[in-house]
């Protein structure tokens, strides 16, 4: 065996791949969640949310696979906003769809009848409560960790704090600065793999009298027609994965 050629054979042996990045969403459940998404049954104030919320982009982003074991926390009854969309997509597609409801006392206790450790993709989408209301919050980032299975996924959409000024771990504003809870999610183990700008709003300037809460869809306290103006809120998106080992 030449030189080359033995150095090229140790390569294969001896260096383990690093594990590819998740690709986006396939054409074919582009078509399936664009169908679920347009579809006239949807309501009518569920639709009018889209052109903030994205739904198609955001699940195209972060790879959603119709075969796959996923997890989404506190989805808001059979009737959640992401959840008329992802539950049919996943079901109809052979995997399996398991939602945390808000009132299930989780995360105090194992979320009821999640395989933990056998779970494809967690998604959060706004319901970082439990991130910052709880003590110490890293642990219930840490049970969404354990809840999936080596390689699996974390993908989250929330509001964006301001990176300027120091995180209320009460959360009062309802905004949740990206770089908290980024390291948040390192420290219990989680990788970064990808971020995107689809949920972001530069005309959120994040002050407001009510926090996150005037902006619609909640529109609550004064100037409701400036804050209907600037729509809903900014938003991070990040894509987390659990690592192999």
């Amino acid at each position: 065996m030449g030189k080359i050629s033995y150095l090229a054979f140790l390569l294969v042996i001896f260096v383990t791949p690093v594990q590819a990045d998740r690709p986006e969403a396939t054409d074919a459940t582009q078509q399936k969640l664009a169908a679920l998404i347009n579809n006239d049954d949807r309501p009518a104030n569920h639709r009018a949310r889209d052109k903030y919320r994205h739904p198609l982009e955001t699940l195209t982003f972060f790879g959603i696979d119709p075969t796959e074991s996923v997890v989404e926390v506190f989805p808001g009854g059979r009737g959640g906003w992401y959840r008329r969309i992802i539950e049919p997509l996943i079901t109809e597609g052979g995997g399996k769809y398991f939602p945390v409801r808000g009132r299930s006392g989780w995360p105090e206790g194992s979320a009821d009848g999640v395989p933990y450790g056998d779970i494809d993709m967690v998604f959060v989408f706004r319901a970082h409560g439990f991130l910052i209301y709880g003590e110490p919050a890293e642990d219930h980032v840490a049970d969404l960790y354990r809840m999936l299975k080596p390689g699996g996924y974390f993908a989250i959409v929330d509001h964006a704090g301001d990176e300027g000024v120091e995180q209320d771990p009460y959360g009062q504003n309802g905004y949740i600065n990206e770089s908290y809870f980024k390291a948040m999610a390192e420290k219990v183990g989680f990788e970064l793999i990808r971020t995107s700008d689809v949920n972001r709003n530069a005309l959120d300037n994040k002050d407001h009298p009510m926090g996150v809460y005037s902006l619609p869809p909640s529109s609550r306290g004064p100037r409701r027609d400036e804050h209907l103006a600037i729509g809903e809120s900014d938003r991070f998106t990040h894509l987390y994965r659990k690592p192999l080992n």
